[in-house]
């Protein structure tokens, strides 16, 4: 009886401990449920709280009232500058202690508290989209490889522009001082622009490349403003090479009879005359000027002490035609039996643009075919089709359209 009796008080005790054992689980699985919720809710909170104060922040920057744009005239010695605002006048006023004294120098651009007129901070230099638009090129790719037909005049290039950036103690020596600008003089299609970008490469300077036209404004003051700022960017990026394409654009000879459009170009060409002797022959900054037109240009671009070395860049003769065919269908799959001595008999008269045009047709004509080598025949009909159509030529008006 008793025997009975305790098996059945274990049962009953075991059953207890399994519900307690049950239940404990239960409460362990939704304390780490509890606990796996508040740490998600403490994450949610901390990202609104990082939101609201971002939008706080925003809101008082919104709310804060607009600054002056002026320009710094002088430092004065109680923490207090000379400015012009924009609104015209000058004003003595207070710099805010969040300025470095070595960033306030007179002529740079600040912006001023609309109430007080106190320096804010120190605002870097504009540049025009033209200027900024310019070909810029930290290192060109082309090398003196790439330069076919132009030994003399790469050589006369390479003493005014290479030897003066990087064996300026050579000059030192001889006590003479390196031309400050060289100028290009060729037809199109010579390899002027080749042959800059080539010494800007072995000299591993800034390449700038700006046509002339693009610094003839509308507006009076306008191309000189860009001339200033295209040297500025020079002076950045220095060592640079600044080349100006088509110079003859903007230095065309002045003369007596001119209309208000000529009056601006001549006021950019004074700039352009300005910046010229603005800097010394030995600083790191070189100008390179390219033209077709050198009867247009102005007797003040020539004279020494500005584009002091003229180098002419005519046509190849045989044996540049040679060294441009050569150079050309190295990056080609050619026939063996391509004779490139015969190719620059065949081209006497032809630039370097339309030897390489000549390549490039003739490599087309191949593809036409289906093939992967290029053939002498290819090159004699590309010879034909580049030099001796009207293809580049107006056809002439029919009979009587303008009777």
């Amino acid at each position: 009886m008793d025997n009975a009796h305790d098996k059945e008080l274990a049962s009953e005790l075991k059953d207890k401990i399994r519900s307690l054992e049950e239940k404990n689980a239960r409460l362990t699985e939704e304390m780490r449920k509890t606990e796996s919720g508040k740490l998600s809710a403490e994450g949610e909170l901390y990202k609104v709280q990082r939101d609201l104060k971002k939008l706080r922040t925003e809101m008082e920057r919104l709310k804060s009232p607009p600054l002056i744009i002026g320009t710094l005239r002088d430092v004065l010695s109680d923490n207090r500058v000379v400015v012009k605002s924009s609104t015209g006048p000058d004003f003595i006023v207070s710099v805010s202690d969040f300025v470095p004294k070595k960033e306030l120098i007179p002529g740079s651009r600040v912006s001023l508290n609309k109430q007080t007129l106190a320096v804010m901070d120190v605002l870097p230099a504009p540049l025009d989209p033209v200027v900024t638009g310019a070909e810029i090129i930290d290192k060109p790719s082309i090398s003196y490889d790439d330069v076919g037909g132009l030994g003399p005049q790469m050589m006369e290039l390479r003493e005014a522009v290479e030897d003066p950036l990087l064996r300026p103690e050579l000059y030192k020596k001889v006590g003479i001082e390196p031309p400050k600008g060289v100028l290009l003089v060729g037809p199109p299609g010579t390899g002027k622009t080749l042959m800059a970008k080539a010494v800007a490469n072995a000299t591993k300077a800034t390449f700038i490349r700006l046509v002339g036209s693009e610094l003839v404004q509308k507006y009076i003051g306008e191309g000189a403003r860009l001339v200033r700022e295209l040297f500025d960017l020079a002076k950045e990026k220095a060592p640079s090479i600044i080349f100006i394409d088509e110079l003859d654009s903007i230095g065309a000879k002045r003369l007596d009879g001119s209309t208000s459009g000529d009056r601006e170009v001549q006021r950019t060409l004074m700039q352009l005359l300005s910046e010229l002797d603005g800097f010394m022959p030995t600083s790191n900054i070189k100008i390179i000027g390219a033209t077709n037109r050198p009867d247009m240009l102005d007797e003040a671009l020539l004279r020494p002490g500005r584009f002091d070395r003229i180098i002419d860049i005519g046509l190849p003769d045989i044996e540049g035609r040679t060294e441009i065919f050569r150079i050309h269908t190295s990056y080609m799959n050619v026939d063996g039996h391509i004779d490139i001595k015969m190719l620059a008999t065949m081209t006497d008269g032809a630039s370097g643009a339309e030897i390489k045009s000549i390549c490039t047709e003739a490599g087309m004509l191949a593809i036409r075919d289906g093939r992967d080598c290029v053939t002498m025949s290819d090159f004699e009909k590309a010879k034909v089709k580049v030099m001796e159509t009207e293809k580049n030529k107006m056809s002439k008006p029919p009979a009587l359209m303008f009777a």
